[in-house]
């Protein structure tokens, strides 16, 4: 998929601020039943194709709005995870700016865990 490059820059300075686990780490941790929220913020066509098992979906486009219902301790480690990584380093900032201060980017998305043939559910 080809980006346009304002949103590269938008996608560039989120992650400049932000944290960002890899796919190995954030597998670790459901294996290692680690007490995080895993949150999926692809689009809902995206979530009913396939999603990492124990994901909670929340658009990116409603994640500000509904949040807050669905993890309200804003000291919750919580990892993001898009397609490859880009709309959650934004849906990231975005909730830190909430004061969310334990939040992860997935970097390489679900497309780098479906390529490492880690679990998806479906």
């Amino acid at each position: 998929m080809s980006h346009s490059p304002t949103f590269i820059e938008q996608v560039n300075a989120a992650k400049a601020e932000i944290k960002e686990l890899d796919i190995k780490t954030v597998n670790q941790w459901l294996q290692a039943n680690r007490d995080f929220k895993l949150i999926d913020v692809r689009e809902d066509s995206e979530w009913a194709q396939a999603r990492i098992p124990n994901a909670i979906h929340i658009g990116k486009g409603v994640i500000e709005r509904d949040i807050e219902s669905v993890v309200p301790d804003k000291t919750t480690e919580i990892v993001l995870y898009c397609g490859g990584g880009f709309r959650s380093a934004i849906a990231a900032k975005s909730l830190q700016d909430m004061g969310y201060n334990n939040v992860y980017s997935m970097a390489g998305g679900i497309r780098d865990w479906h390529e490492k043939s880690y679990i998806l559910e479906v």
